[in-house]
């Protein structure tokens, strides 16, 4: 009997009760509206922002907060297809320059939990220590070689100096690089000057090449020849696509993180330089969980440039 006069009660409302069924079209409405937009906001950073964010270079135009302001964006919906174990969103390497001064910050860096690759200053008070720790721990190091700059900046000790001749480049190049043991590879620290002059820059690149590191072209000059160099001298070799601190302003090093995921969504790794500012640090803490959670994969600079 129950079931009958549930049937019936059915039944009439489809016949007769154009209230009832105008109150269940409604209802229909409502969560269709609502599942559309649940999914609008992860549609809009991996549709629209992959078209905005084409250009190799970054943004074709400033950023605003829709581009990247908007902190929902990286964070992937629970139960969502990246929250559960999908496929990588794209790649990123992320390296961490001016080290040597401070054990501490090693400690920091790594509890964010990621592959980081840590770039160690050759003549600072704590750069062996800071090196073989790192070694110890396992971790990627770089010697953060000095280079000439423009406009007169100051590199710092055992600055590699433009007008030096090829032989004492490569001198000069040797003591930095053991001043940094067990480092893999090697990255410009300002050389805006140097890494534009290819005799200077082939005889740095032949030091690093014999003792078969890696070598990152830092971009601090858009003529740098460093990275076409060193590919053409057969070397496994990359360059920086990200400043991420170049404005210690958060909101500003946020921008350049999420141009820098931008970047890496669906194309070959990216590969961002940033600085141990508490500024810095405090960003990444942030974002760096948010873009895991979106399906995003941190690697080392040498598993970025073996990907190329």
């Amino acid at each position: 009997m129950g079931r009958a006069s549930g049937a019936g009660g059915w039944r009439s409302g489809r016949r007769g009760g154009a209230h009832g069924s105008g109150a269940r079209w409604l209802a229909l409405a409502v969560i269709a509206a609502a599942l559309v937009g649940a999914g609008y906001g992860w549609g809009r950073w991996t549709k629209s922002d992959s078209a905005r964010h084409s250009h190799p270079d970054g943004f074709d135009r400033p950023p605003t907060a829709a581009d990247s302001g908007a902190r929902g964006d990286l964070e992937a919906p629970v139960g969502s297809p990246r929250a559960s174990g999908a496929p990588s969103r794209g790649s990123l390497a992320i390296v961490i320059d001016d080290l040597g001064r401070s054990l501490e910050v090693i400690d920091q860096l790594r509890a964010f939990g990621v592959p980081l690759t840590y770039a160690v200053l050759p003549f600072e008070p704590r750069s062996a220590e800071v090196a073989i720790r790192l070694a110890e721990l396992g971790e990627e190091v770089l010697c953060h070689l000095p280079m000439e700059a423009h406009r007169g900046e100051d590199p710092g000790p055992g600055a590699l100096d433009a007008g030096m001749r090829p032989r004492a480049l490569r001198a000069s190049t040797r003591r930095a690089l053991d001043a940094v043991p067990g480092a893999a590879g090697v990255n410009n620290h300002m050389g805006s000057a140097l890494s534009e002059d290819r005799v200077a820059m082939e005889a740095v690149l032949e030091v690093v090449r014999a003792r078969g590191m890696f070598f990152l072209d830092s971009r601090t000059s858009p003529q740098s020849v460093g990275f076409s160099l060193a590919r053409d001298l057969g070397m496994a070799a990359g360059e920086r696509k990200v400043f991420l601190d170049g404005d210690r302003d958060p909101e500003a090093i946020r921008r350049e993180l999420h141009r820098l995921l931008a970047l890496a969504d669906g194309g070959a790794p990216a590969i961002a330089i940033g600085h141990p500012y508490p500024e810095t640090l405090a960003v990444l803490a942030e974002e760096i969980p948010r873009a895991r959670s979106a399906g995003y994969r941190f690697v080392r600079v040498s598993e970025a440039i073996a990907s190329e």
